[in-house]
């Protein structure tokens, strides 16, 4: 699995003060929680560019005043005005200790559906989950081969081993809907076939009363 390495340095003010001062030497302040302790640092901004400014899922070795933290990135702030990035909060991945992550969700497969003239719609591109650091990987691959035209593959149908999939388990994630060709197509069929349809003969009729 990916790692980016991000060389940061201890930060001992706190406060808005404290980070305008940071961000004008180009630096943005971020913090690393969920290990022993709580570890504020601040590192140049292009430093975050590969791991903020991408949809991959990858983890961050931050070295900090000799030591080293592998985490996730967990919360990204930027300003509100500027846009430019402000705050990151990374979360250090601590051996046996569950960790809840957004994992990318990676369709494989060519739908059946699809083949058949369908278009395929997806709905949901990463699932929220619960699982131990060792079993984090980059995405989780969702096989749409079998997905028909007007069917669903939703969050229950997802099995991914070691994983708890924290979503809603009916919410569907990908569709196969018809498209404006196909419709077209399905309602003109009924009247080409009446056309093709061979004429009704004519009744024969009744033979005329002996008078």
């Amino acid at each position: 699995m990916k790692t980016i390495t991000i060389e940061g340095q201890l930060r001992t003010g706190t406060g808005k003060k404290a980070a305008r001062e940071l961000r004008s030497q180009g630096l943005v302040p971020g913090v690393i929680y969920g290990g022993t302790q709580e570890i504020n640092f601040a590192a140049p901004v292009l430093a975050f560019k590969s791991i903020v400014y991408t949809p991959d899922f990858q983890l961050a070795d931050i070295k900090v005043d000799g030591k080293s933290y592998k985490c996730i990135l967990k919360d990204i702030q930027f300003n509100k005005v500027t846009d430019e990035l402000s705050h990151l909060d990374f979360l250090e991945l601590v051996q046996d200790k569950s960790v809840i992550a957004t994992i990318p969700i990676k369709f494989t497969g060519t739908s059946v559906g699809v083949k058949d003239g369908g278009r395929l719609i997806t709905k949901v591109k990463a699932l929220k989950i619960k699982t131990l650091p060792q079993h984090l990987k980059e995405n989780i691959e969702v096989d749409i081969t079998n997905l028909q035209l007007n069917g669903n593959i939703r969050v229950e149908d997802v099995k991914e081993a070691n994983y708890e999939i924290l979503n809603s388990q009916r919410i569907p994630i990908a569709s196969v809907v018809m498209t404006r060709q196909l419709k077209q197509e399905e309602a003109a069929a009924p009247a080409a076939a009446a056309a093709k349809a061979p004429a009704a003969a004519p009744a024969a009729k009744a033979p005329a009363a002996k008078k």
